[in-house]
């Protein structure tokens, strides 16, 4: 008993000290996590719950994956940064591996996923003006209404969605926004000064929005005729999250000339992201036009080789595609309610929209043992790490479906 008080008194001081301490950018769910194991967490208070968040889908791999943190612990008893003034013996090595995995010729590291994004929109703008040869400071990219790229100023400016933008203008210029999902409104966008379509090959943060089959092929065939480049934003998507090593591998032919790649490259240890290219576009960098003082470094490029071969060695592009099948039939099979409008996803990205506001049910489920997050207030966004197994799934599909009927 007087554990347990003590216990709950963690719980309560943690809270209060991140409150008067952290400006309230996030709203959490009030649990206070202490411990992590594969698709497991533990609170303070030792109670269990299953992680269907997975980080937004930074720890595709589990938490705390073996081969992940011995390689953190092995380089950071050797080198940890060394900064772009300098090589250093792990960069070469996990760049090579991205880039063979990704199908790309040349890659620039950076940090967290919207600085892969910011990296992207410069590599743009610099192939529109010594490529393309658009007149400066004209170039245009066509975005996706309901995106998210990320939250720094640049980022929201390609975003439609109000609180993102409300109160931090002025924006940055060089956006056409059109609705997703719509070739037509994406080829009324284009003109002269149009140097490449940049999308989500499924928007995640708008609630696990999956476009028409083709979409992106369409969109590919419009850039090849328009000499466009063909970017994709695929730091959520990607890494085995909806079934393929990336997204948009479940469309033949679509292989982007710009790919974004974070979030789970770092095996949710450490925050690391490319931007992934050839020589005709990240080639044009010149020293001196861009960097960042911890990309690349030798600890994240460590992190980084043992992320990626644990996504290849232990299948999980497979284990998500099998297990989302799984999961989204049971999930369509057993899930009724009236205020239900829809189940959709790929792989373990999985959506569950509904009429009314959800967050209670998070709050429930979280009493219930799972942890999961609503996106765009009605929407519940289900995506464990790619490690789990059919028990912990039917454990999902058995708690949402009692939640849903109470």
């Amino acid at each position: 008993m007087q554990k347990n008080k003590r216990n709950r008194e963690r719980t309560k001081a943690a809270m209060e000290l991140t409150n008067r301490y952290c400006a309230r950018n996030y709203l959490p769910l009030p649990v206070v996590l202490g411990r992590g194991e594969g698709v497991w967490v533990w609170d303070v208070e030792n109670k269990k719950y299953l992680d269907c968040l997975s980080a937004y889908s930074a720890v595709n791999q589990g938490h705390r994956h073996p081969r992940i943190i011995h390689a953190l612990q092995e380089q950071a008893g050797r080198l940890t940064l060394a900064s772009g003034a300098f090589y250093n013996d792990q960069l070469g090595i996990f760049l090579e591996k991205l880039c063979n995995l990704s199908q790309m010729k040349l890659a620039l590291p950076m940090n967290t996923g919207v600085e892969a994004v910011e990296t992207a929109l410069k590599a743009i703008r610099l192939w529109a003006y010594l490529v393309k040869g658009i007149a400066e400071n004209q170039a245009e990219i066509i975005v996706c209404a309901d995106n998210f790229h990320g939250r720094t100023i640049s980022a929201i400016s390609m975003s439609s969605e109000p609180v993102y933008r409300k109160n931090f203008g002025p924006f940055t210029p060089g956006f056409k926004i059109v609705e997703y999902d719509s070739v037509t409104a994406i080829e009324n966008a284009i003109t002269e000064n149009t140097a490449a379509i940049f999308l989500e090959p499924i928007q995640g943060e708008s609630g696990i929005r999956i476009p028409a089959a083709g979409f992106l092929g369409r969109v590919k065939t419009l850039c090849k005729q328009h000499n466009l480049l063909f970017a994709l934003d695929e730091i959520q998507t990607g890494l085995g999250r909806t079934g393929k090593l990336f997204c948009h591998q479940r469309e033949a032919g679509v292989k982007p000339d710009i790919l974004t790649v974070g979030k789970a490259l770092g095996g949710g240890v450490y925050p690391i992201s490319a931007v992934l290219s050839s020589p005709e576009v990240l080639g044009l960098f010149q020293p001196g036009q861009h960097g960042s003082t911890f990309s690349g470094n030798p600890l994240a490029a460590a992190v980084g080789c043992a992320s990626l071969d644990v996504i290849v060695e232990e299948n999980l592009a497979e284990r998500s595609n099998k297990s989302g099948q799984y999961l989204l039939q049971r999930l369509q099979q057993k899930l009724k309610s009236e205020e239900l409008v829809e189940i959709r996803g790929k792989g373990l990205f999985i959506g569950i929209e509904m009429r009314i506001p959800v967050r209670a049910y998070c709050e429930r489920l979280m009493h219930e043992g799972i942890l999961c997050k609503e996106t765009h207030d009605n929407i519940l966004r289900i995506s464990p790490p790619l490690v789990i197994d059919e028990p912990e799934l039917d454990f999902i599909v058995d708690t949402i479906t009692k939640i849903l009927a109470a």
